[in-house]
């Protein structure tokens, strides 16, 4: 197992760095001047574009600049915004920790609801209950995430206040709330009212693709001949299913889980927008047309990380569920 993990390490860090070297020449790659581009106006003083040029360095050779990319990097120093000189890290801490809570959340709902669905559903098939599923999970999926969001803020926020719904079931559309957080994911006070909605939103898409996944994989591990092997033991149903059948159905979702870690959290523009979340998504989206590059590269890397983190964890997970993937198939040789 130790050997397995470092040659993931291994593989995670090189990775990482062909994902930097990529976003740093897709800055340089941009048509025109960097600096004429920081400063906004292509008709922008000479000498306030060299001022620029001199700041950030763009005077020298691109792989000088590179170097001074990585190093900075490196060193977890991000550099600062370039509109409001802001520390890019102080951005970073301030969206990654709204990011986190709104995605751990949105991951446990998935998880929680997905499997447990998907489950219910793969042992009553063909049921009402299980064609109940299959519709809803298909039309969850094709509902854009943004017309979703709308939806939840009409109906528990706007009818309620009008008298169309009770009002108890009023929930907040806008902000983060109050920071009245325990442990740093628990929310206290009023702060569950203001994630419901977002994370249900965010988490909804995924949590029907995870039931759907679920329900397929265990229906075919039930034909597996270990699952046949498990039952004339005198294993009980639910030992049958929890411990042969579910542990190898879970190999495919731990890939859909691992991938929505780094797009929950980095990559939910529209949820964020939509119910005004302060977080890396919403605030990338906002550089962009500011032409904040400091701020969307800053960012950018977080969300690589997160991702290639998240990868290594599936891999781990991976390797616990089935051995043959640590051992490279010498299982099967044996």
């Amino acid at each position: 197992m130790t050997s397995y993990l470092i040659r993931r390490i291994l593989q995670l860090l090189l990775v990482l760095w062909g994902a930097l070297t990529i976003i740093f020449f897709l800055f340089f790659a941009l048509p025109g001047d960097p600096a004429e581009l920081l400063l906004g106006s292509e008709k922008a003083n000479p000498v306030a574009q060299q001022l620029v040029a001199e700041r950030y360095g763009l005077n020298d050779p691109i792989l000088v600049q590179y170097g001074n990319f990585l190093g900075r990097v490196v060193t977890f120093d991000l550099g600062e915004s370039f509109k409001d000189r802001t520390s890019v890290n102080e951005v970073l801490a301030r969206t990654a920790q709204a990011s986190l809570r709104l995605g751990f959340w949105a991951i446990m709902f998935e998880v929680v609801i997905g499997i447990a669905t998907g489950i219910y559903s793969a042992v009553r098939k063909y049921s009402f209950g299980d064609a109940l599923v299959t519709v809803s999970t298909a039309a969850v999926s094709a509902i854009p995430v943004y017309v979703l969001g709308l939806f939840f803020q009409q109906t528990f926020g706007v009818l309620p206040n009008q008298g169309g719904l009770p009002s108890w079931l009023q929930l907040p559309t806008n902000g983060i709330g109050p920071d009245t957080w325990f442990l740093f994911f628990i929310p206290t006070g009023e702060q569950w009212k203001y994630l419901i909605l977002p994370a249900i939103t965010l988490a909804s898409v995924s949590t029907a693709i995870v039931a759907r996944i679920t329900r397929t994989t265990m229906l075919e591990v039930e034909k597996a001949d270990y699952m046949r092997t498990a039952r004339a033991k005198g294993l009980n149903e639910r030992q049958v299913l929890v411990g042969h059948g579910l542990r190898n159905a879970l190999i495919p979702v731990v890939t859909l889980i691992a991938i929505d870690v780094g797009t929950v959290i980095g990559v939910a523009v529209l949820t964020e927008t939509v119910f005004n979340w302060p977080g890396i998504g919403s605030r990338i989206a906002r550089a962009i047309p500011q032409r904040d590059f400091a701020v969307i590269l800053g960012l950018s890397i977080a969300v690589i990380l997160l991702y290639a983190v998240a990868n290594l964890v599936a891999d781990l997970m991976y390797a616990w569920l089935d051995p043959r993937v640590r051992l490279g198939g010498k299982v099967a040789e044996r």
